[in-house]
């Protein structure tokens, strides 16, 4: 994970602390991140807020989530489509999806979510395979190299009108680095290379500094 200016941290606990506040299943499921396979990996709070905002502001009451670990996203997503929407989150080790499930449980939310174990590509594909009901809103925050697969993936499981949100798209900054030999970085490069050249897309990306460092994220608009 990257470096955090404590006057980062300071502000986005404030932030949090003034708009986001966290029930005891938020809380906990948070606090359960270092027990998976990729410990403090998970969104921020306010982050988690931005992403249940987005999913409400777009009407979306399905969700396609690549990435789950402990879950703490997939609780804010699923709490926003409400009790009449469905979470489908992919997860590549059952150790996270375990944690996941408990973490789910608890915030009231499991009969609205399905989390898949196994590569996210081959879940994808076969949700595509099964000609799974559209999505609205896709969350992208699984391994970064696979970022051009999911969303070519995620292009086929949505509609016009869906949201999509790529994180972790800054890298500290190492984005900009055309030569960097970190597959992590060329994963982002060619996603956004591919979502520039599909006429079906509006975008944009935002850096951010804050609790998780030096990042941001990519927010695609479908149009047809």
């Amino acid at each position: 994970m990257y470096d955090s200016e404590s006057m980062w941290r300071e502000v986005d606990a404030y932030f949090a602390g003034e708009l986001v506040p966290e029930d005891e299943a938020l809380v906990l499921a948070r606090e359960s991140g270092p027990r998976t396979t990729m410990p403090k990996a998970e969104v921020a709070p306010n982050q988690g807020k931005l992403l249940a905002l987005l999913c409400q502001m777009s009407g979306a009451k399905r969700v396609l989530e690549f990435g789950t670990l402990a879950g703490y996203s997939t609780v804010w997503l699923a709490r926003a489509v409400g009790a009449d929407g469905q979470v489908t989150t992919l997860e590549l080790e059952e150790q996270n999806a375990a944690i996941a499930r408990a973490n789910l449980e608890r915030a009231g939310v499991a009969d609205r979510v399905e989390v898949r174990v196994g590569s996210a590509a081959d879940s994808a594909r076969r949700l595509i395979e099964d000609a799974t009901e559209p999505y609205g809103f896709v969350f992208i925050d699984a391994d970064k190299p696979s970022n051009p697969t999911y969303l070519k993936a995620a292009l086929e499981l949505t509609h016009p009108g869906s949201v999509i949100v790529i994180d972790n798209v800054v890298r500290n900054g190492a984005v900009v680095d055309a030569d960097s030999s970190d597959a992590r970085v060329q994963g982002v490069r060619t996603v956004l290379a591919d979502i520039a050249r599909d006429e079906r897309l509006e975008a944009t990306a935002l850096q951010t500094v804050g609790a998780k460092g030096w990042d941001g994220f990519t927010l695609i608009r479908r149009t047809r």
